[in-house]
């Protein structure tokens, strides 16, 4: 007999979001009042729940905290690089503001799947509405509240396939969403449990890095164990990517480092 499932109360009680806030003040307070809201971790365990009915991969809490500090690097990297973020360039505010914009939606991109796989990001929407008043208590004030949120629901919605992203904000939690595949955390559904491409291309990525890059601002390495693992990087880092805007900032290479498998691919480069 196996052990009976947790209580609500017991499932969100390890939740925790961490990422570095780097003496950014407004988003050390959103992140609080996320790790103080029980709705918002009720939606979280949600989340899990319909990805584990459908036999599908992480949707949980795990996820959007990876999610979030790939997030955060992307941007830092960029920024320092030169790249002005949305928030600066349209609304004179800081790239200060634009980290809270991109943890608004890394952190609610997936709240639709606590209703459904189908339509998820459209659901995501609604949800994140009735709850940003709350994360955005104490942080901003009118109209820059209403300007912040209406930011966070663009990135939500951008992260879809087809997705078309028209801020760095909105494009970087696209990207950032797809980098959460690395020791079997694939992004592509499985289509079963048995073993498949989806599984075994999960299975061969091995590392993601993310550095500053040679050519572009950034540089996304992944160590691959197998070239399974190229179906991973085609199916969802380079579509990902592609309308993203940030093609021309971001270099994407993956290396095989199992000896059986230099000859077939050593090198595959976005």
């Amino acid at each position: 007999m196996s052990d009976p499932p947790l209580t609500p109360r017991e499932a969100i009680a390890a939740m925790r979001i961490h990422a570095p806030t780097e003496r950014n003040p407004k988003l050390s307070r959103f992140l609080e009042n996320a790790n103080g809201s029980l709705r918002l971790k009720a939606r979280w365990h949600m989340q899990q729940v319909t990805a584990t009915r459908m036999d599908m991969n992480d949707h949980s809490w795990v996820h959007l905290q990876i999610v979030l500090n790939r997030a955060l690097h992307l941007f830092r990297l960029l920024h320092r690089a030169g790249l002005e973020s949305s928030m600066e360039k349209d609304f004179s505010m800081s790239h200060k503001d634009a980290e809270v914009v991109i943890a608004g939606g890394c952190l609610l991109h997936d709240l639709g799947m606590s209703i459904h796989r189908i339509d998820h990001e459209v659901y995501s929407l609604h949800l994140a509405a009735d709850l940003l008043d709350e994360l955005l208590e104490k942080v901003y004030e009118e109209p820059e509240r209403t300007i912040v949120a209406a930011e966070i629901t663009h990135a939500i919605i951008g992260h879809r396939k087809g997705g078309r992203p028209l801020t760095l904000e909105a494009g970087i939690v696209r990207v950032a969403d797809a980098l959460d595949m690395e020791q079997g955390r694939s992004r592509v559904a499985f289509e079963t449990s048995l073993p498949n491409i989806h599984s075994l291309s999960a299975a061969a990525i091995d590392e993601v890095r993310i550095v500053p890059g040679q050519e572009r601002a950034v540089r996304v390495e992944v160590a691959m164990n197998n070239s399974a693992g190229v179906f991973q990087l085609d199916n969802l880092m380079a579509t990902k990517l592609r309308g993203s805007g940030l093609e021309p900032h971001i270099e994407l290479i993956a290396r095989i480092d199992a000896e059986h498998e230099k000859r077939l691919l050593k090198v595959y480069q976005i």
